[in-house]
């Protein structure tokens, strides 16, 4: 069957989402990806919820940032979900955006070295390893998960890196465990990530193969199309006006993101969002989403995963969460 995983940031009331996990674990998906969204939801809070209500349904953050939390609480969370639920928790980890970082004083300087950092220091914390690490963002001296009353044990706490650009992907191809590739994205944009992952495996002896691949898709499905391309459209407006790398990399005209970004300020209004939409035609959400009938989104979902996409997480952004649900269970391309 098919590997399938959905994604939740903040649309829907935490009790409400765990419906919806629950309901995705019946359906036999593999995983769900919650995000740390903007600065709306935490991504830890959800994931333990999650982990206590489900038996088999594997939990992601997808992803908490690089910058605000320290490496040896990264660890000790992570550390701390797998006791909750043994072998089903994933370490997504990104370093983030800006305005939003910039806003509350984070300077993104040197990602890519941070990122290394960050993933070594942790992955050998979770090992259950005692960690000295003197780097220029990470610094631990004669660091460990000191437990005193629980077994002492590595944890299986697999680590991926949310990866847009062609370096950051490079990167992930050669110290992750996987990456979660970008949503908002279109099919044409992934060939060239999977060069990029290529090259980065290549750097550490391994294959594509090694590096499993999910990929976020912002999915809206419902009865006619008119009405599952509108329900995304406020979605694709607001990554228009306010995360403009992730439209770039797509091939979204420049000319549409300097028109949606007078519009939109920062943080957006519903209005603002409401009143850019009206500038965004069909073939840009249909372009950069899985939007319309079931028929149509299983074709374009089938289209990122022929391209490299090794399991989709579907974000549900259409009127009716269980029916996208539906449209794949048990789905093969």
């Amino acid at each position: 069957m098919t590997r399938l995983a959905i994604y939740l940031q903040d649309a829907h009331p935490i009790m409400e989402a765990i419906e919806y996990v629950q309901y995705a674990e019946s359906k036999g998906f593999e995983a769900v990806w919650q995000a740390d969204s903007r600065l709306v939801r935490d991504a830890v809070v959800p994931m333990a919820a999650f982990g206590a209500c489900t038996e088999t349904i594997k939990i992601g953050s997808g992803v908490v940032d690089c910058w605000t939390r320290n490496p040896a609480r990264l660890a000790s969370t992570f550390s701390t979900l797998d006791d909750l639920s043994p072998g089903r928790m994933i370490l997504g980890i990104g370093a983030w955006w800006d305005p939003l970082a910039s806003k509350v004083g984070i300077e993104r300087n040197k990602p890519l070295g941070v990122m290394r950092e960050i993933v070594t220091a942790v992955r050998s914390l979770l090992a259950d390893e005692t960690v000295t690490f003197q780097g220029d963002f990470v610094n631990l001296d004669g660091v460990e998960l000191d437990y005193v009353y629980q077994e002492r044990r590595p944890k299986d706490v697999p680590i991926y890196i949310g990866a847009t650009g062609p370096k950051m992907l490079e990167l992930s191809g050669e110290i992750a465990d996987g990456v979660v590739l970008n949503y908002l994205v279109s099919p044409e944009y992934n060939k060239k990530a999977m060069q990029s992952l290529e090259d980065g495996a290549a750097r550490a002896g391994r294959s594509l193969d090694d590096v499993d691949r999910p990929q976020l898709v912002v999915c809206s499905v419902a009865d006619t199309r008119e009405e599952a391309l509108d329900g995304a459209r406020l979605m694709v407006t607001q990554y228009l006006g306010q995360q403009p790398h992730i439209m770039k990399a797509s091939g979204v005209p420049e000319s549409l993101l300097e028109k949606i970004g007078e519009v939109l300020t920062w943080p957006a209004t519903h209005e603002q969002v409401e009143a850019a939409s009206k500038l965004v035609p069909d073939d840009i959400v249909q372009m950069i989403c899985a939007a319309g009938t079931p028929d149509e989104v299983r074709e374009k979902v089938a289209q990122y995963m022929a391209d490299g996409c090794t399991c989709p997480i579907l974000y549900p952004l259409g009127p009716d969460v269980k029916m996208m649900i539906d449209t794949f269970a048990g789905w093969t391309p």
